[in-house]
């Protein structure tokens, strides 16, 4: 029992140093790319409990940028579409979990320690109401670099998945997923080089919102 007790102090205080970190990267401001900012266009943020995705106005940019997505059968060119998600993640628990009954531990441990990524790219009609979504404004030259970064992130390599909406898909991504880079700080570094001032480090959805918080966007 005391070594037990032990243990599960010593996870606790690994994750409150986590955490705590966690907050620290959402106050301290990254490296931003020096772009002027802008009203031109509204970008969304997708806030879930441990998950963060873009909601993204479907410009004729965007479609373009976004292209990588028609490979996954993402209808992105359809005229009716009027915003594009998209996120980024671990693959075996992004791929794999459309819902949290779904969970494993495999994927779980893999998202943990370390998995290949993948970036999945969804749409919606023009019926959403972006005073309900946590958003805010960027000029087209940001709008235009956080597209460029995106697609630099993806492939055109298609990854088979069930279980998730029909008009959503996913392709391989760059980089590796782990839990010191994860799905929010990938979000992060995607603002920063729109010129956004997005925390230095932010892993949980909570370190996105202080970001913002402190850059007047919230």
């Amino acid at each position: 029992m005391r070594v037990t007790g032990r243990l599960f102090g010593a996870a606790f205080v690994v994750l409150a140093l986590y955490l705590g970190a966690a907050a620290l990267g959402g106050l301290v401001p990254g490296r931003t790319a020096d772009l002027p900012a802008g009203d031109d266009v509204e970008i969304g943020l997708l806030y879930g409990s441990i998950h963060v995705d873009f909601l993204l106005p479907a410009t004729e940019g965007a479609r373009a940028a976004l292209g990588f997505a028609r490979a996954a059968g993402v209808p992105v060119d359809d005229p009716g579409v009027g915003h594009i998600v998209v996120g980024w993640g671990a693959r075996d628990f992004y791929t794999t979990t459309p819902e949290w009954a779904d969970l494993s531990a495999r994927a779980t441990w893999r998202a943990i320690s370390g998995d290949a990524s993948v970036l999945r790219v969804d749409v919606f009609g023009h019926g959403v109401d972006m005073a309900q979504v946590p958003s805010f404004h960027l000029s087209q030259a940001q709008y235009t670099a956080l597209l460029e970064e995106i697609a630099a992130s993806a492939t055109t390599v298609p990854v088979a998945v069930q279980g998730h909406r029909p008009t959503s898909g996913f392709v391989e991504a760059d980089g590796r997923f782990h839990i010191f880079r994860t799905c929010n700080t990938w979000v992060g570094r995607m603002l920063r080089a729109a010129g956004v001032e997005a925390g230095i480090w932010t892993p949980a959805p909570y370190a996105l919102r202080l970001s913002l918080w402190r850059a007047g966007l919230s």
